[in-house]
């Protein structure tokens, strides 16, 4: 795992880790590149395989993961999500900074790796916010809201953790947020 220090992008869905991810790499294609995890879960309208996800099988992902070709990996939802090391070492080959989208899981993974990333949670200025921005984008049933909220009120609580993230970015502007995560990582 050779080249620039990677950054983890960490925090609850709708905290706005995708938004600001796809603006900074629009705005700095050459610089960053975006480590596609590995999910078990069915595509969403508009996903594209490679791109926003690497859609596999359970057990596919599972004999990868034997196998040790994964970073970190969790389970959510009775899905399965993970970091493989080639889509780390792809972005790499490309001379980018290594760009990774992770649940707090994973943070906690990677820590016990020897990635040494800079590790950056995204929240949201409150749990009544992130209720509606979930239910603003009607892709989630009251059950998958439910337990996407109940998930964040843990990631929130288990970020509070002392050195667990290197900064904590509150989304509460998009525009603010961002400036934020480029001011931190054009150090």
């Amino acid at each position: 795992m050779q080249g620039p220090r990677p950054v983890v992008l960490s925090g609850p869905s709708g905290a706005g880790k995708s938004t600001l991810l796809k603006k900074l790499l629009k705005d700095y294609e050459n610089i960053f590149g975006f480590s596609v995890s590995h999910t078990t879960r069915q595509p969403r309208l508009g996903e594209v395989d490679g791109k926003d996800y690497h859609f596999v099988t359970r057990e596919e992902m599972q004999k990868e993961i034997d196998a040790g070709e994964f970073i970190e990996h969790a389970e959510f939802s009775g899905n399965m999500y993970g970091t493989s090391k080639g889509a780390v070492q792809a972005v790499q080959a490309q001379n980018q900074i290594c760009v990774l989208d992770i649940d707090i899981q994973g943070v906690k993974n990677i820590k016990k790796t020897e990635l040494n990333p800079i590790y950056i949670s995204v929240q949201p200025p409150s749990i009544g916010i992130l209720e509606k921005r979930l239910r603003d984008r009607k892709t989630e049933t009251e059950e998958s809201l439910t337990k996407r909220l109940a998930a964040a009120r843990v990631d929130l609580e288990l970020s509070k953790e002392p050195g667990l993230f290197d900064l904590v970015i509150i989304n509460d502007d998009l525009e603010e947020a961002y400036s934020e995560l480029k001011k931190v990582l054009q150090e």
